[in-house]
């Protein structure tokens, strides 16, 4: 019986998660699996990635064959490496604790560049909401400038019609008095 190491699809639509399984290499995509090894969650950046190492060393040097994106993912969290440096320890070019000592490393390594990268998006976040922000605020000031500038505008017409205004009125009272001045010449 044939072993793949595959990724075994579940989640809705347009959201896939996927389970990491050993199965049968004639089951269905999304049917019997052997043992699941792991979880992947391509819908997060850094995609997350949780899986047995041991379990899936175990099953690689038992002739399981990763499909494609499954060799991907075993490969990025290390289990190729440490299938690697098992096999050295069984020829005797290492010792078990020197293997553990260099999968360490490159686990702490791997784990350090990680970090950075969900630092760096984190960063990159922050400064387009700044950014944002800041555009946002620009938009504010010429708005405001923009009502200031409308509102003086509607002053000095105001202030322009009340002269006039005042001409009128004087020239009504004018009338009025020069009707009275008459009323009382008579």
């Amino acid at each position: 019986m044939p072993v793949r190491i595959r990724l075994q699809r579940h989640g809705r639509k347009g959201k896939p998660f996927y389970w990491i399984v050993a199965a049968d290499s004639r089951a269905k995509r999304d049917g019997k699996f052997l043992e699941k090894l792991g979880t992947y969650n391509p819908n997060t950046n850094p995609a997350q990635i949780e899986l047995d190492v041991d379990g899936s060393v175990k099953w690689l040097q038992n002739g399981a064959q990763p499909s494609e994106t499954a060799k991907r993912i075993l490969s990025y969290k290390g289990v190729l490496l440490k299938k690697h440096l098992l096999g050295g320890v069984t020829k005797g070019a290492l010792t078990q604790e020197q293997a553990e000592a260099k999968f360490e490393a490159w686990l702490e390594e791997k784990t350090g560049k990680v970090s950075e990268k969900s630092e760096g998006l984190a960063k990159a976040k922050e400064e387009a909401k700044a950014k944002a922000l800041e555009a946002e605020k620009e938009i504010s000031e010429k708005r405001k400038a923009e009502a200031a500038q409308t509102e003086t505008a509607e002053e000095e017409v105001a202030e322009e019609a009340a002269p006039e205004a005042e001409v009128e009125a004087a020239a009504e009272a004018g009338e009025e008095s020069a009707e009275e001045n008459k009323e009382a010449a008579e």
